[in-house]
């Protein structure tokens, strides 16, 4: 993932995702990215085998 990627998306958040707030847009943003990478390379998968590519420290994010 991109630096310039990830701070765009941090800079500008989406109206709902604005409106719940964030503690850390960035760290949101990295998360959202990486999601959004591994549902266009498997647009198969589902929401839970999305989440089982996330590393055990960024579950919680």
């Amino acid at each position: 993932m991109t630096d310039d990627r990830t701070q765009s998306r941090a800079e500008h958040p989406l109206p709902e995702e604005e409106a719940v707030g964030s503690d850390d847009f960035q760290e949101q943003a990295e998360a959202i990215l990486l999601e959004s990478d591994i549902r266009e390379e498997e647009p198969e998968a589902s929401a839970e085998e999305v989440l089982e590519h996330r590393l055990p420290e960024e579950e919680d994010k």
